[in-house]
């Protein structure tokens, strides 16, 4: 089993940044794919970023495109969102998530594990 624990979300200013973690841990973890996702209240979860394990390939919703850097580390099981010029409308319930098999990473049904969310504020 795979355990992830996101970590890093907070309150901050409009314009401000914040660095998302998510921690992996299990018997073994070779995921194919893992990602961010966020769900604002009263709306359903959405794709943010995602990356190809073992190549990095790096895929985002454009909605944050160009503030918003999805990155990992194979050593350390973890993958990071580094998000800058953070805007109100960001402010939601940060998801990690990871799949074996995710031939779409925009669909939420390709992955097999997702942690409990870390929560991000953006004040105007």
């Amino acid at each position: 089993q795979v355990q992830l624990v996101e970590s890093g979300g907070g309150l901050v200013q409009a314009g401000g940044s914040l660095r998302l973690s998510c921690a992996a841990s299990g018997r073994t973890f070779s995921p194919h794919t893992m990602g961010w996702w966020r769900q604002a209240p009263g709306n359903e979860r959405k794709f943010v970023a995602g990356i190809r394990w073992n190549s990095g390939t790096t895929y985002y919703a454009d909605s944050v495109k160009g503030r918003v850097t999805i990155s990992r580390d194979n050593v350390k099981n973890t993958v990071y969102l580094q998000m800058k010029s953070l805007k109100p409308e960001d402010t939601a319930l940060y998801y990690c998530a990871a799949g074996t098999f995710v031939p779409d990473v925009t669909a939420p049904s390709g992955y097999n594990y997702w942690g409990q969310g870390t929560r991000v504020t953006v004040s105007s």
